[in-house]
């Protein structure tokens, strides 16, 4: 799991850091909104938490900026004791949950697992589709334009990251934490290796995983170039 923590109290938030960090969760940390704003843009998360009160850029307009971006990641605000508006109001703008200063750092961790489980965009039949790609995510059967492509555990897993962020630019760093883990002595060949099997699984499909040189993978719809 890899966590967004945008919180400009620099103790509290190298606190949470290293308990993230003791808890096999990988966090990167800024203390500024718009700093966070740039990470949520140009970064994949598995959550993002973000302090009410930041310089630069507050955090409900940094959710703000995240929603209208179509972006569907799992967000906690902080928020003081006695700021029930706040509450009131982030939730409305589409945070998914709210803790409350001062917080227990447990709760704070059952939190962020339970929001790092909940799927960002599963239909009923547990499916997550982009354009004629359909991953089921409970057996890891791509369906492309109705027939079936068995995937690995590991294709299946790479291929929801990309069908959960369309568009966006993911680098071989980000799949290595995000699939082969914290403590993995996976190799960034093993990410080539694996794009490579899916380009050929999808080879049929109308979508495409483009390699950005010297940054990452992408996957595109052709038709829509």
């Amino acid at each position: 799991m890899r966590v967004l923590l945008v919180e400009d109290e620099e103790s509290l938030a190298a606190a949470l850091a290293k308990i993230f960090e003791q808890n096999k969760i990988l966090v990167d940390v800024v203390h500024d909104g718009i700093e966070g704003k740039i990470l949520s843009d140009n970064d994949v998360y598995d959550v993002i938490i973000l302090d009410i009160m930041l310089p630069g850029m507050s955090g409900l307009d940094i959710l703000k900026h995240i929603r209208e971006q179509g972006k569907n990641v799992p967000v906690l605000i902080l928020t003081a004791k006695d700021s029930t508006a706040d509450k009131v109001k982030g939730l409305d703008m589409g945070a998914d949950d709210y803790l409350v200063k001062p917080f227990v750092t447990e709760e704070l961790l059952a939190r962020v697992r339970a929001l790092g489980r909940r799927p960002w965009e599963v239909y009923a039949d547990n499916a997550i589709k982009f354009s004629d790609l359909e991953l089921n995510i409970n057996n890891g059967e791509l369906m492309i334009k109705d027939k079936p492509v068995r995937l690995t555990s590991k294709e299946a897993q790479l291929m929801e990251m990309f069908i959960r962020n369309p568009g966006m630019t993911i680098s071989k760093e980000q799949i290595l934490d995000r699939i082969w883990g914290i403590e993995s002595n996976a190799m960034d060949n093993s990410v080539e290796i694996y794009v490579h099997y899916l380009r050929k699984k999808i080879a049929n499909s109308q979508t495409v995983i483009k390699t950005i040189r010297g940054m990452g993978y992408v996957l595109k719809d052709t038709q829509n170039e």
